[in-house]
């Protein structure tokens, strides 16, 4: 089963409507309970979120023996409740209800340079992965108090998770926001992301989803002693953009808390296009793997992630 595959279980337009007035009335420690209620739910009844949820974790621990990897059952749904936890903090940071104070960085160091980096102007792309959560990133980026507001493009399936996105449309604060549909990218596309980038736009699109529209462009590799596929696509038009490229995941940590881990990757100008671009691959899928190892249970990847295990 690949990723485009996988049918939402979103809970419905009335009940998500329902549950963000919860939220607004009784707090996010109601709505976390209601999320526990659901996710076990879920985890009963959903033989898909459970096979693959023991089957990614069985290579992580194969690849690691760390207990929290074990796939036990208890861990199995210790991973969906993170999901549907994750989604929560996704709901408070579109509605800008989530705490920027709680962002935390690797260093000040990284933290500086990505914000002169953004207010420089030249325009910032982000590949991001599906461990942890890069929603979250919006409070830091879209808060009124900042001096500079980039307009935020990103990329999402206009088909998967389209009730709860929807959802998310309604509750959003306005903000300085684009968003552009990965199954209908052309090459207009690419003319107005480079065009808003070099007017000091910032853009987001995931490395780890390869494509919906065209599933051979792909590259493999070796993680883990497994096979798993990524998209070429994302790494060509990242490096198309002619801007700074960051490879980055937000992750949780204690005390409602995200930490973000940032890679710059540096580009070598006298290097051919196709020798950066797979340069880019390879410290990409490397920074992913480190991402996995070390937030097992944020590895948010219901589908046949491994195919060829």
């Amino acid at each position: 089963m690949k990723w485009f595959q996988v049918k939402e279980q979103a809970a419905g337009k009335k009940r998500l409507m329902l549950t963000w007035w919860s939220y607004r009335l009784f707090g996010k420690r109601f709505v976390q309970l209601i999320a526990l209620v659901v996710s076990l739910s879920a985890f009963i009844f959903s033989k898909q979120i459970r096979q693959y949820t023991r089957k990614n974790l069985r290579v992580l621990f194969e690849a690691t023996k760390d207990s929290q990897t074990k796939p036990t059952l208890f861990n199995m749904y210790r991973l969906t409740f993170n999901y549907a936890l994750s989604l929560v903090d996704k709901m408070e940071a579109v509605a800008q209800r989530y705490d920027a104070q709680k962002i935390i960085f690797e260093t000040d160091d990284k933290k500086q340079q990505l914000i002169n980096d953004i207010k420089s102007g030249s325009g910032v792309f982000f590949i991001s992965m599906h461990t942890g959560n890069i929603e979250i990133l919006r409070s830091l980026i879209e808060n009124p108090q900042n001096t500079v507001n980039p307009r935020v493009n990103i990329f999402l399936s206009e088909e998967q998770c389209k009730v709860f996105n929807d959802f998310l449309k309604k509750i959003q604060i306005k903000t300085n926001t684009a968003t552009f549909a990965i199954e209908n990218i052309t090459p207009d596309t690419g003319i107005i992301l480079k065009e808003r980038l070099e007017n000091g736009d910032i853009a987001f699109m995931a490395g780890d989803r390869t494509s919906y529209t065209n599933q051979s462009s792909t590259f493999s590799c070796n993680i883990f002693n497994k096979t798993v596929e990524f998209p070429k696509g994302t790494f060509k038009f990242a490096y198309l953009m002619e801007t700074k490229i960051y490879f980055i995941c937000v992750a949780k940590i204690e005390n409602d808390r995200y930490y973000v881990h940032l890679e710059n990757f540096k580009k070598n100008e006298h290097s051919r296009k196709a020798e950066e671009i797979a340069r880019m691959q390879s410290e990409y899928v490397e920074f992913w793997k480190s991402m996995a190892l070390k937030y097992p249970l944020q590895f948010y990847h219901f589908y046949d992630l491994f195919s060829k295990y």
